[in-house]
């Protein structure tokens, strides 16, 4: 795997949450500046139209519609601390927007409560939320405005694990889905395992920490440089070390998400444009989850995996195999076990090789090793 020691970050954005930032080089200092631009490349698909949808408890969500053919509607939901554009970012072409759309699909962007670019993700809310109260809304709004009875959904990561949570509650008008990396079970490393049995959310919590955020601020202060100063020593194998102080936070918070020799220079530079804040009562819910090993709601009742006939549909697992953050084996013994109670034809699961976690969806190469799983799913199932 390419070294990427020699990498550092370029432009933030400047109206992401303001945070701790490493004790780098002034050169390196710089190129954090939110206030930095760089230039992106005009997207290869039609004019966006946006949709607000509110939840049962007043939450607003935005859906962003690209219509690109006749195929039906498709839903892409996003992981936990990033949005939407980790479907949509210009520095790999195509993206899944793109390949999506030149497809012949109606293409949905999600941004849940989850996503950095909605004022919600500041709040407090839990996993249940979004199962029990985003998708529902998001589900009936897409039937509602395109006259369908029933919509496809891509789903990554935590905006996996919410759509499981979702239909296992009994979501209705869900045709088909292919999930990313993570379903009804979530296995992991050791680090990750001794991070959720430290409860530390809970003890940052008790200290009056309401969130976490990979995203750093140029113009933060001595004290939140030295705590990134601190993550230089954080483990991690020497081939993914790297400058970039957004790239280490992002290992602290969820473990290794990317293969770095799977991202191009482009992508890595852009991480701050595309992480940032968790409130803490999310990330409670994770680590008990991870402690469980697999779906529990937020007070740890086993509300969901009773109902695994629920899960009677199409479904794509889609993992990396060298994905750190997620073992393999998790969507693996999902597939399995959902093959024993339904039957195995409604399963399909996909192993990338040399891919990791969210390298899966914005790699370089992720148009020719993992979009046409994708796709091969979603047409199988296509209105």
């Amino acid at each position: 795997m390419a070294r990427a020691t020699e990498r550092a970050g370029a432009a933030g954005r400047a109206d992401s949450p303001v945070s701790m930032v490493a004790p780098i080089s002034e050169q390196e200092f710089m190129r954090f500046d939110p206030r930095l631009a760089r230039e992106k490349r005009p997207l290869q698909v039609g004019q966006p139209e946006t949709f607000p949808v509110r939840t049962d408890d007043g939450v607003e969500l935005r859906l962003t519609r690209y219509r690109g053919g006749a195929k039906g509607p498709v839903i892409l939901s996003h992981c936990i601390g990033v949005s939407s554009l980790m479907y949509s970012i210009d520095t790999i072409e195509p993206n899944l927007l793109e390949y999506l759309f030149h497809a012949g699909y109606d293409v949905w962007l999600l941004d849940h409560r989850f996503s950095i670019n909605l004022p919600v993700s500041r709040e407090q809310f839990s996993f249940d939320d979004i199962a029990m109260r985003d998708y529902p809304a998001v589900v009936s709004a897409v039937c509602q405005a395109t006259g369908v009875g029933s919509v496809q959904i891509v789903a990554h990561g935590v905006g996996s694990s919410t759509l499981t949570m979702a239909l296992l509650s009994g979501l209705e008008s869900v045709r088909a889905a292919v999930l990313s990396q993570v379903s009804t079970h979530l296995y992991t490393t050791w680090s990750n395992r001794l991070k959720a049995q430290t409860r530390m959310p809970a003890l940052l919590s008790s200290i009056g920490v309401r969130e976490m955020t990979a995203y750093t601020d140029a113009m933060a202060g001595s004290a939140e440089r030295l705590y990134d100063g601190a993550l230089r020593m954080y483990p991690v194998e020497a081939e993914e070390r790297c400058s970039n102080p957004v790239c280490r936070r992002i290992t602290v918070m969820y473990g290794q998400l990317y293969e770095h020799d799977r991202l191009n220079d482009k992508t890595h530079d852009a991480l701050p444009e595309m992480f940032g804040v968790v409130n803490l009562r999310a990330f409670a819910q994770l680590s008990r989850i991870v402690r469980a090993g697999h779906l529990v709601d937020e007070g740890g009742a086993e509300r969901y995996l009773p109902h695994l006939d629920r899960l009677k549909l199409p479904i794509a697992f889609i993992h990396g195999s060298e994905n750190v953050c997620v073992l393999p084996r998790s969507t693996e013994h999902t597939a399995n076990l959902l093959s024993q109670v339904n039957g195995a034809d409604y399963y399909r699961h996909h192993l990338i090789d040399g891919y990791g976690h969210v390298d899966c969806i914005f790699g370089h190469n992720a148009a020719r090793d993992v979009y046409g799983h994708v796709l091969e799913h979603l047409d199988s199932n296509s209105a």
